[in-house]
């Protein structure tokens, strides 16, 4: 059991019968009162990010994570199949639980599992990954670097805006917090 006082970034926490992740964390002494602790935490059953102020002397059950490294191997209808790099076990995980990050993966990537208490919970891409431009629209001439942007329709299906100079077949790098346009490979 930790304090609220002893939350920080990254931390995994049972909350209101939930388990959520510390996202932010600011511990608030105002002139007048008592101090308080400010978090914003993301439910990993639900994914929706709350807010939520807290007494600092709270208790908190903290949760046991672990981060494995494994590969993406195939789309298995609802679920997609990862694979553990060293013994070869193959884990399939649920689709729905994916929503925001499907659109990112390409088969053979590499990704971390975080495991809560030994139960995989989610799926981590890395930060910039990869992937060639299949649909857009033709750059203009006089189209400058420092110029606008324009939608690009990614080889996994993620639709994002780019710089207007790249054009279709193009390899870029995209930040998978974000999913903005980081460079050109």
């Amino acid at each position: 059991m930790i304090s609220a006082n002893d939350f920080r970034p990254g931390m995994v926490v049972r909350f209101e019968g939930d388990t959520y992740q510390v996202i932010e964390y600011q511990h608030v002494k105002p002139g007048k009162g008592g101090a308080f602790v400010r978090t914003k935490l993301r439910s990993f059953t639900t994914g929706a990010t709350v807010e939520r102020t807290l007494r600092p002397d709270q208790k908190y059950e903290q949760l046991r994570t672990e981060k494995r490294p494994m590969v993406y191997l195939y789309d298995d209808g609802d679920h997609l199949v990862f694979m553990d790099n060293q013994t070869y076990e193959q884990l399939p995980f649920a689709k729905s639980s994916l929503s925001d990050k499907l659109d990112l993966m390409k088969i053979d990537m590499a990704v971390d599992i975080l495991y809560i208490d030994d139960q995989p919970f989610d799926v981590e891409l890395p930060i910039l990954v990869e992937l060639e431009i299949a649909e857009t629209a033709p750059g203009v001439k006089g189209d400058t670097v420092s110029g606008g942007s324009k939608t690009a329709v990614l080889e996994t299906g993620a639709v994002i805006q780019v710089p207007l100079f790249l054009e279709q077949g193009e390899i870029i790098k995209v930040d998978t917090r974000t999913r903005a346009y980081n460079s050109r490979v």
